[in-house]
């Protein structure tokens, strides 16, 4: 095959690629912009208390 034959399919292929893994990004993008954007308004901070025995902190009981 000749020379410019073979860079010209290396071309074309680079090209493809570029596309395939920019739509991918894209896609990704959307889908964390979704999930941000509906997860926003339901952050809730929990208290939490030291457990004296074990050391761990727990969500404190409102009770």
């Amino acid at each position: 095959m000749p020379p410019l034959i073979v860079v010209a399919l290396g071309a074309l292929g680079a090209v493809a690629l570029a596309k395939v893994i920019a739509a991918e990004t894209r896609r990704v993008n959307e889908a964390l912009a979704r999930h941000r954007s509906a997860e926003r308004g339901e952050l809730k901070t929990v208290p939490l208390e030291r457990d004296p025995v074990t050391g761990d902190y727990r969500p404190k009981n409102s009770g």
